[in-house]
């Protein structure tokens, strides 16, 4: 769930990888591997994460609906 969530927020925000990485303080791999579901992420960078993407921890935790995706 979060992998999808980071990825379709990302999407709906029209950032690349690479930008939400420096948003983040983080590597465009670590956000590659984000996505992909191969990192379990603590709870610091789940709120780094959900501040650059500007929405809740809640909601990248949250199963979304597919009309969720803009």
């Amino acid at each position: 769930m979060l992998a999808a969530n980071v990825r379709g927020f990302r999407h709906a925000k029209r950032l690349s990888q690479e930008e939400l990485a420096e948003r983040c303080g983080l590597h465009r791999t670590y956000i590659g591997s984000v996505e992909r579901g191969e990192r379990n992420v603590t709870l610091s960078t789940l709120e780094t994460l959900a501040l650059a993407l500007d929405v809740s921890i809640i909601e990248l935790l949250s199963k979304r609906d597919i009309s969720d995706e803009v």
